[in-house]
């Protein structure tokens, strides 16, 4: 199979385990930059085209794994998309990457399905911000933008006054966000699932550095294997469904009253979890194409 990797830079870690573990596997890896592409729409053959190897080229494959940004995810689902018209296999579609990234929509989509999450709350009125606060439990709670990623614009009020600055701040900045109940008894830790079709392949336990509340590795955090429960399991499941991602990177965390949905990563970073797991996921993301690209075309899974 030909294999279109779309990623942005081709020494990141995921991008280049992805193309050896396609080439492992006897199959011809492409990684294609979303941003040096362009689309020549038609009613009768739709292709898209790329500067391969110093000449713009149409890019022809049989499948392709989405590695887009947050930062250019709206042109990176477009490209996606026109792959996906031409009938081309996505092992994520489009439609399910945008609605992991609108953090709002991936909220109202777990909720509607039941999936537990920490109270979240969100509204636009400057009037309404008591009211906020006091609906996710009060402070200490979580102030998130919508659109955030490696920890970014997710911070931490540990009083109500401290909220209600906080808040206000946001709002003058007209930025979209939620706010979340913070869940004390996770002590800064949450649970990374790796998610490939219908199982967990891999989970790791990533732990905040010392005087931070974030556990992301990107901002000094450890990671160490971690035992899932059955719950656990088929919670990260289910969100991945809901999403209508078949390679997600649920991230849970564990409270009082069981395990929790914090957030659903539509292009999980490999290098974290394959050095503290030792497994080999890129291999596992290249035999499901294998298996899963003989069905056809994708069509879009999961609502909303």
């Amino acid at each position: 199979m030909k294999i279109g990797i779309l990623s942005r830079n081709s020494k990141l870690y995921s991008t280049r385990r992805l193309v050896e573990a396609a080439k492992e596997r006897g199959h011809e890896p492409l990684v294609i930059d979303v941003l040096k592409c362009y689309m020549n729409i038609t009613a009768n053959r739709p292709t898209v085209h790329s500067k391969i190897q110093g000449e713009v080229t149409q890019v022809d494959v049989d499948a392709v794994i989405p590695r887009i940004g947050a930062s250019i995810t709206a042109y990176g689902t477009a490209v996606l998309r026109q792959f996906e018209v031409g009938g081309v296999y996505s092992v994520n579609e489009s439609i399910a990457i945008t609605r992991s990234r609108d953090k709002l929509r991936a909220h109202q989509l777990l909720a509607r399905k039941g999936v537990g999450m920490p109270i979240t709350s969100y509204a636009h009125s400057v009037d309404a911000t008591e009211d906020l606060i006091a609906s996710v439990g009060g402070a200490p709670l979580i102030v998130k933008v919508i659109e955030s990623t490696h920890g970014n614009g997710v911070v931490l009020a540990e009083t109500n006054k401290a909220a209600e600055s906080l808040i206000n701040a946001f709002r003058s900045l007209d930025a979209d966000f939620l706010v979340q109940e913070f869940i004390k008894e996770a002590g800064g830790s949450d649970i990374r699932c790796f998610v490939v079709g219908d199982r967990v392949i891999a989970a790791m336990q990533r732990n905040a550095a010392e005087g931070e509340f974030r556990s992301n590795l990107h901002r000094g955090g450890s990671a160490q294997v971690v035992k899932l429960k059955p719950e656990e399991r088929a919670l990260a499941v289910r969100a991945a469904k809901v999403m209508g991602l078949d390679v997600a990177g649920v991230d849970l965390i564990r409270s009082a009253h069981g395990p929790l949905v914090i957030e659903v990563n539509s292009s999980p970073g490999l290098e974290g979890i394959e050095k503290a797991t030792g497994k080999d996921i890129a291999g596992s993301i290249i035999q499901y194409i294998e298996k899963d690209s003989k069905k056809g075309p994708n069509k879009p899974k999961g609502k909303g």
